[in-house]
């Protein structure tokens, strides 16, 4: 029986007609997986799954996420963290989905408005599915989330009383009232490219968009998986920021609105 496959014209350039053709008809296809996006299992015979393809230098893996998890896409990462999903590998063309990108836990996101200051401020807060691990490692050195968003500017929010500072070169894309993106510098001083982007673009309430438009600027705050949680109150929300501060495990920055 075919799988609920999704195989993009990207994927399928990549590797050839005949190998997308033998995928699709469930030949080189395992029926269950790893999602190698929300890290949950999956099953190519029940659901639409996507294929994955990570092109390093010298090294492609090809990988399964859940259709509603990400687009069937060619992802081009760094050659030494591509390598270092394959060392981990034990056996199985499964086991390298598995190994590959603990670092690529999908990141959640939901808009609000923080009271700061005396004002209502347009924020995003930043939350990722599960453990992100550094770029080229297996993860065992534990989350490295926050660490790796220091490393990038961001800084510590001990509590929601001041501003963050704005970050250079990172910026949020909102077109026609919705939000597309998170972009930060490109490498070399490039175009920004995204470091979170919608897979489809995300409604916005008329007061956040109100208030970035006043402000122009949108508050970015992180926390690691399992910290904030999705909170139907804006002020379940700030509380649940709040308590991520006191125990020192919320990171912020200021962004520049890109569109309108």
């Amino acid at each position: 029986m075919p799988r609920m496959l999704d195989v993009s014209q990207d994927v399928r350039a990549e590797i050839g007609d005949d190998e997308a053709d033998r995928l699709l008809v469930g030949d080189d296809t395992p029926g269950s997986y790893d999602c190698t996006s929300c890290r949950t299992p999956g099953d190519s015979d029940q659901e639409r799954t996507s294929t994955v393809l990570f092109i390093g230098d010298e090294t492609a893996v090809l990988a399964f996420a859940h259709a509603t998890c990400i687009p069937s896409q060619v992802v081009r990462v760094a050659e030494d963290q591509l390598q270092g999903a394959v060392r981990g590998i034990t056996g199985s063309e499964q086991n390298a989905s598995e190994g590959l990108m603990p670092e690529q836990a999908v990141l959640g996101i939901t808009s609000g408005l923080v009271l700061i200051e005396d004002d209502l401020r347009p924020a995003l807060v930043v939350e990722p599915t599960g453990p992100v691990a550094r770029p080229g490692t297996d993860g065992s050195g534990g989350d490295e989330f926050l660490q790796l968003l220091l490393e990038q500017g961001f800084r510590p929010a001990p509590d929601l009383t001041t501003l963050p500072e704005v970050l250079p070169g990172w910026s949020v894309l909102l077109a026609v009232g919705q939000l597309h993106a998170v972009l930060q510098p490109g490498a070399g001083g490039g175009n920004p490219v995204a470091w979170w982007q919608a897979h489809q673009p995300l409604q916005v309430t008329e007061g956040w968009r109100s208030a970035v438009n006043k402000s122009q600027t949108v508050l970015v705050f992180a926390a690691p998986s399992g910290t904030i949680g999705q909170q139907p109150r804006e002020d379940l929300l700030r509380d649940a920021l709040e308590k991520a501060a006191v125990n020192g495990q919320l990171v912020a920055a200021a962004m520049p609105l890109a569109g309108t």
